[in-house]
């Protein structure tokens, strides 16, 4: 898997948090860009992340659902609907690969009532869309630190996906 030019700035570093954050859950701020894996002690894996468009962040708490290596995408109706230009032609999917806008990795968040809430958690091959609004609800990570991340994060991990202020 290729490694991205990302700024240091926006590399995966170890960082205090607030005390009593439970560890082990991902919680993403969308106003900071900032996804962190809380540790014990007190710290956490803090990454940066772009996050959803205005009007397709959904914040709320999750779990993960399931977990897929070079997962396979199909863009949702509501995708397709606005904006059938870009996602009309992979209406029948696309297979997993670095081109996959899923990338290398997706944990699919999941809650009780609704079962799949068809958001994500996955790699990107672009890290000029790390620190931005820009996907259709989902957070992503450039995609070997999406693998890295991956690898730490066990089924059914409390999501935690924050409102945005500004």
């Amino acid at each position: 898997m290729p490694s991205y030019d990302v700024p240091p700035d926006m590399m995966p570093r170890k960082v205090p948090i607030a005390a009593g954050a439970p560890p082990y859950e991902i919680h993403v701020d969308p106003d900071n860009f900032a996804l962190y894996w809380t540790l014990p002690d007190n710290m956490a894996w803090r990454y940066t992340v772009g996050v959803g468009r205005p009007g397709l962040y959904e914040s709320g708490e999750f779990y993960v659902g399931a977990k897929k290596e070079w997962p396979s995408w199909t863009p949702t109706p509501d995708m397709i609907d606005r904006e059938p230009e870009k996602y009309k032609k992979y209406a029948d999917g696309m297979e997993g690969g670095l081109d996959n806008p899923l990338g290398s990795r997706a944990l699919y968040l999941f809650t009780e009532e609704r079962g799949d809430t068809f958001l994500r958690i996955h790699g990107t091959n672009d890290p000029s869309t790390l620190g931005k609004r820009v996907s259709n609800g989902c957070a992503r990570l450039v995609n070997d630190q999406m693998a890295e991340l991956y690898d730490r994060v066990p089924m059914n991990t409390r999501v935690v996906l924050y409102e945005p202020i500004g």
